[in-house]
């Protein structure tokens, strides 16, 4: 399998954003969600302005991995991939926002890989409101 391209939806300053039903993907190593560059001018995803919704409606409890990047350009990666505790099955998990040296990857992407099938959100934060 592949990984599922996951599009953001952005918060809307002073304004509503109805409840987006998010994107299924397949859990495993290698599968889950990346959400793509963004920022023709940056080449990145905007990780400090992301927060990602994770739900669970697989039947059983699972976890949700944000992969580190690469390490060059990202002197953070080092640190590792960011863990979820448990996520139980009907419940939803929200996580981020993000620090860029840490989780970009070198396509200036941010992969999230889950254990079980899960849907994922991207939320994206105005930079000014």
């Amino acid at each position: 399998m592949a990984r599922t391209a996951v599009a953001y939806s952005a918060l809307v300053p002073n304004g509503l954003l109805a409840d987006p039903a998010g994107t299924a993907v397949t859990s495993g190593a290698g599968n889950g969600a990346q959400i793509p560059d963004v920022s023709p001018n940056r080449r990145q995803s905007l990780p400090e302005l992301t927060l990602i919704r994770v739900a669970n409606a697989s039947g059983s409890s699972g976890t949700a991995t944000v992969k580190a990047g690469t390490n060059p350009p990202n002197p953070a990666a080092g640190l590792g991939d960011l863990v979820t505790g448990t996520i139980a099955t009907a419940t939803s998990a929200w996580i981020g926002p993000f620090e860029s040296n840490r989780f970009i990857q070198a396509d200036g992407s941010l992969i999230v890989e889950t254990s079980v099938a899960m849907t994922v959100t991207a939320f994206k934060f105005p930079r000014n409101t």
